[in-house]
């Protein structure tokens, strides 16, 4: 493994991501997610501390299982309102020159020809610096919102998406050859039309005959993000993802989930050390034990239990405030996040977790650790994590904004740099594009061994 550390700002242009209340903080400017300029500022602080990505999230629909109404995630700002991420990205980029942008985009309510052309374009216009978070969606409000009469069943959102990509990777990879943009202006040819083929694909879900829109990007496709838990989503991240996140609360987990996701991508053909696993991480920083423990305190006093049991509602599709907060949480298989259900059950099969622990523990960032200390004991903690659990990076998460993104720059970042874990910063990037900061140079386009690259050649 690289002893080079990878790093994610995992965040949401919502008031709220995953730490609910926290808006509520003094000083804390979520309420400014509208802001381009906000954006702009985390940008460039996010690529001062040497971050690969900012990672947005996304959700369509509103959290509205818990209490069996919308009322209490719109009161409390449990992702909503929350803005487009895609659109804030050339903004960001255009005030940065190496940072990378991971935007979610579900499969289920959009057509893959549209988004083929829409990460292309971004894909030119951040000079390659661009991923995809995929993801099949699963709240039921999103599905009635989008022209369906209820939510598709997980396998069937799976099919779709498997499908999707295969579209995807047609337009992305096969349609246009790298030679077939001439810009002659001599003889008035822009391209020469025999190196741009339909792709002819006729699919349960898609017909689509193609080409390609548009000219190859630097990246091609843009990077594969994933973080499929249930069985099938950790089938679609071992065939497609290149950059996995792994959700489980424990070390065991962790090493489970690893370990079987990679031996998965081993059947496809792929090599398994070349995917990159990260997890989340909430840091809490001070430059003293005692001012890190003292501001931690202050976090856990503004969390919103009530908003923070109607997030985890949605996750689970269960209504949590129907069950006694003293009640085991049993495994059930779910039609909404597999992963929030396995963090608190098969990750560790030896513990038995209330409805109460549960909410209290996801309070702050949710199923990820919380690493509480000075900047050499939370950089123990990350090194550990790499070191010994195998773990790749991390998607570093708010409680409040952007001052904990800003506390971790400015007091973590520096040791890091100073273990060799992260590059020094005046050093240059490997390469120009997001795939090249998380493979090496020279690898700005999908491994050869990827399924998408070995079907096609």
């Amino acid at each position: 493994m690289s002893d080079r550390l990878h790093l994610n700002l995992f965040t949401m242009t919502s008031v709220e991501h995953v730490s609910p209340g926290s808006w509520r903080y003094p000083g804390d400017r979520s309420a400014e997610y509208t802001d381009a300029e906000y954006w702009t500022e985390v940008a460039r602080t996010a690529e001062r501390g040497g971050f690969d990505a900012v990672f947005f999230a996304d959700v369509r629909g509103v959290y509205d299982v818990y209490g069996d109404d919308r009322e209490t995630a719109v009161e409390r700002a449990v992702q909503t309102p929350a803005s487009d991420p895609q659109l804030v990205v050339p903004a960001m980029a255009a005030a940065t020159d190496d940072l990378g942008f991971a935007v979610t985009r579900s499969t289920t309510y959009t057509h893959p020809y549209q988004l083929a052309r829409e990460f292309s374009t971004l894909d030119h216009l951040t000079d390659g610096r661009v991923a995809i978070n995929v993801v099949t969606s699963y709240l039921e409000s999103a599905a009635e919102n989008l022209g369906l009469d209820e939510r598709m069943e997980k396998g069937e959102r799976y099919d779709r998406a498997d499908e999707f990509l295969d579209v995807c990777y047609a337009l992305w990879e096969d349609s246009w050859t790298d030679d077939a943009v001439e810009r002659d202006r001599e003889s008035g040819r822009y391209t020469d039309p025999e190196k741009v083929r339909a792709i002819d694909h006729e699919g349960e879900h898609f017909s689509v005959p193609g080409p390609h829109g548009c000219e190859p990007s630097p990246q091609r496709t843009p990077v594969v993000y994933q973080a499929g838990s249930s069985d099938r989503g950790r089938e679609f991240a071992a065939a497609n993802a290149e950059a996995v996140f792994a959700s489980q609360p424990t070390e065991e987990g962790v090493r489970e989930y690893i370990e079987d996701v990679k031996a998965r991508a081993a059947e496809y053909g792929r090599d398994p050390d070349s995917l990159r696993f990260f997890i989340g991480v909430v840091p809490i920083v001070g430059e003293t034990e005692a001012a890190a423990e003292q501001k931690h305190e202050r976090y856990r006093e503004h969390v919103d239990v009530e908003a923070t049991l109607a997030l985890l509602s949605g996750f689970l599709d269960m209504d949590l405030s129907e069950l006694d907060p003293d009640r085991k949480v049993e495994h059930i298989e779910t039609d909404a996040i597999q992963g929030t259900m396995n963090a608190f059950t098969r990750s560790q099969p030896d513990r038995e977790w209330t409805v109460r622990e549960v909410a209290e523990f996801c309070g702050l960032g949710t199923t990820s650790p919380t690493i509480v200390g000075t900047p050499e004991q939370v950089a123990d903690e990350l090194e550990y994590w790499h070191g010994e659990v195998g773990v790749h990076g991390f998607n570093v998460k708010e409680v409040v904004r952007p001052d904990s993104l800003v506390d971790f720059v400015d007091l973590v970042v520096p040791e890091l740099r100073e273990r060799g874990l992260l590059a020094p910063a005046d050093a240059d990037p490997p390469g120009d594009t997001l795939r090249e900061r998380l493979l090496g140079e020279g690898q700005s386009r999908l491994r050869a061994d990827h399924p998408a690259r070995s079907s096609s050649e």
